[in-house]
């Protein structure tokens, strides 16, 4: 068929700076997007095969090469998981000190993304190397903040890629109380960066775009949502780890190796900093929550561009509590806790960077894994994705294909789907019969 009757396949053949290797095929008729396909055809890993057989004990150092950039929430969904099945209590201060090396994380993704993967987009520049040459002030601030979550991630976690120091009942060995003295003032500039952060990104232009999403996240009482929390949603949902399969499910795809997340009833649902902000706006600390009224944010955001300014909120948030942990924290007198194995199923929710992140394990009783589930954020996000991508596309079509390969490139980077490159560049081709 030919263009002069609205049909249109549009084909972005690869995906840049997303965590494995994607595409997207937008199909167009009649002069309307009929579908976008987000494409993710990365062989698949295998994780959950890979586990089984295995002791319980080796699950964290397993499930932390799933990603190099959030190895941490995936140890630490791991151990939940797996101390639920074990029966173990983890005594305050060694989850305070895991919630510290959660905080890491956040600082160094959180930094990463804003400055070196999203803020290009908005600048309009092709990548964080052409937009250093006229913001060179704002790229060294970024990447002080990654490396500041990184030094995090390397006192506690024993290294800064896949750290090596989290085990089922605590920890191997812990910090010295000096070692994380001389976290502080890197903080405490981190802190300020942060604040920073926010005020440039809010200066930022937006489209007017508002969606009526189905917000998941944990929720913990007096807390924001890191480490632990119960599931809840935007629709009323409010249940423990163990009942994620009741109500979320992962389903197969033609067009991509990735599954989809969806709710059992059908819908899509969005998790992340959006979902976290949004229903635990309240439960931010007061410098977070003050920079957000700064930046023109209300209690709930359900623009996709602005969740830059939530990862900049985010960002001040993870600090703040990263320096507060550091100034109560009482050092205990063994870095573990026994654990003995016995046959039981066991489930874990953490909130990664990019949001829920949830596992299963089922053990035997020698302690072996019979059967593990993981389902990361973007297999939950990417239904939701596509559909946004459905509905904005719509104002673009008039665009030629380089800026319309843009505009798709950095509606999907609002969600932060991983990162794989930090090039800016991706192929389309335009099929106008």
């Amino acid at each position: 068929m030919s263009a002069t009757d609205g049909t249109r396949t549009i084909r972005v053949r690869e995906l840049a700076r997303v965590e494995g290797e994607a595409a997207l095929k937008i199909s167009v008729r009649g002069g309307r997007v009929q579908e976008a396909q987000l494409n993710i055809f990365e062989p698949p890993r295998f994780f959950e095969a890979l586990l089984r057989g295995r002791q319980f004990a080796e699950a964290p150092d397993i499930t932390a090469r799933i990603c190099g950039i959030c190895p941490v929430a995936y140890q630490m969904s791991a151990v939940q998981a797996i101390e639920q099945a074990l029966a173990v209590e983890i005594p305050p201060p060694i989850r305070a000190l895991r919630r510290l090396l959660y905080c890491g994380e956040w600082i160094e993704s959180h930094g990463l993304h804003v400055y070196l993967l999203h803020a290009p987009d908005f600048l309009g520049y092709q990548g964080a190397i052409e937009m250093a040459r006229d913001h060179r002030a704002a790229v060294q601030r970024g990447l002080k903040l990654k490396q500041t979550g990184n030094r995090v991630l390397t006192t506690l976690g024993g290294r800064e890629i896949h750290p090596v120091n989290v085990r089922v009942g605590g920890f191997y060995k812990l910090p010295s109380n000096s070692a994380l003295r001389e976290l502080v003032q890197p903080l405490r500039e981190a802190r300020e960066a942060a604040l920073e952060t926010v005020r440039w990104v809010a200066g930022f232009e937006f489209p007017d775009c508002e969606r009526d999403y189905e917000f998941v996240a944990l929720q913990a009482d007096g807390e924001y949502p890191i480490d632990q929390g119960r599931i809840v949603s935007s629709s009323g949902l409010d249940l423990p780890a163990d009942r994620f399969d009741e109500h979320f499910v992962e389903e197969q795809v033609r067009h991509s190796t990735a599954l989809h997340g969806r709710r059992r009833d059908g819908q899509s649902y969005l998790v992340g900093p959006l979902a976290r902000y949004s229903l635990n706006h309240d439960r931010l600390w007061p410098l977070a929550r003050k920079a957000a009224e700064d930046a023109g944010l209300g209690p709930v955001c359900r623009n996709p561009y602005r969740s830059i300014i939530v990862r900049g909120i985010e960002l001040v948030q993870a600090c703040d509590e990263a320096l507060a942990i550091i100034e109560q924290w009482e050092r205990p007198a063994q870095p573990a806790v026994p654990v003995a194995a016995r046959a039981a199923t066991g489930y874990g929710c953490t909130e990664a960077p990019r949001g829920l992140l949830y596992h299963r394990y089922r053990l035997a009783r020698d302690g072996s894994i019979e059967d593990a589930l993981i389902v990361p954020p973007t297999s939950q996000n990417q239904p939701t994705i596509e559909r946004d991508l459905e509905i904005f596309a719509n104002d673009w079509l008039d665009l030629a294909d380089e800026p319309l390969r843009w505009r798709c490139e950095q509606a999907v980077r609002n969600y932060d789907p991983c990162i794989s490159c930090a090039t800016h560049f991706l192929r389309l081709e335009v099929d106008r019969g």
